[in-house]
């Protein structure tokens, strides 16, 4: 809301589509119907904290079996504590990532979701600055 200040118009609306009441099985074909049962604002579905998200775009592949692939966009809110078991985007030395955030056995890790990759551990020494948790992701099938 702070943001409509200050970018155009465009940028700002709301983009309503309809969801339709009937579901999709991922296995059998069932009857289809076309009653809309409502409208949905992306904007509110995707960003429910739309004044502290951001979007970014991955690359790479080191979250890829926690379905986030080389090329998506995140949708990250800095609103969401960052906890263990979280998926977030840190700033490690100043170098942003998008890994796992594990704080067990007393020592904080950033997870990689590809074992091609290894855990990152955040020593003392080390620079970390969490940017959010990521909320969704959205990528093109």
């Amino acid at each position: 809301r702070e943001l409509g200040a200050i970018l155009p118009p465009h940028l700002t609306e709301v983009v309503n589509v309809p969801l339709y009441s009937h579901t999709v099985p991922a296995g059998q074909p069932a009857p289809a119907d076309d009653d809309i049962e409502d409208l949905i604002d992306l904007n509110d579905y995707l960003m429910p904290h739309r004044e502290s998200s951001f979007l970014v775009r991955v690359k790479g592949e080191s979250m890829i079996d926690a379905g986030i692939r080389d090329g998506d966009l995140l949708v990250v809110d800095r609103s969401r504590q960052p906890a263990d078991g979280k998926i977030v985007v840190a700033a490690l030395d100043g170098e942003l990532t998008v890994k796992r955030l594990s704080t067990r056995h007393g020592r904080v890790q950033l997870l990689p979701a590809n074992p091609a990759f290894a855990p990152i551990n955040i020593e003392e020494d080390r620079e970390l600055m969490i940017w959010g948790v990521v909320s969704n992701v959205i990528h093109r099938v």
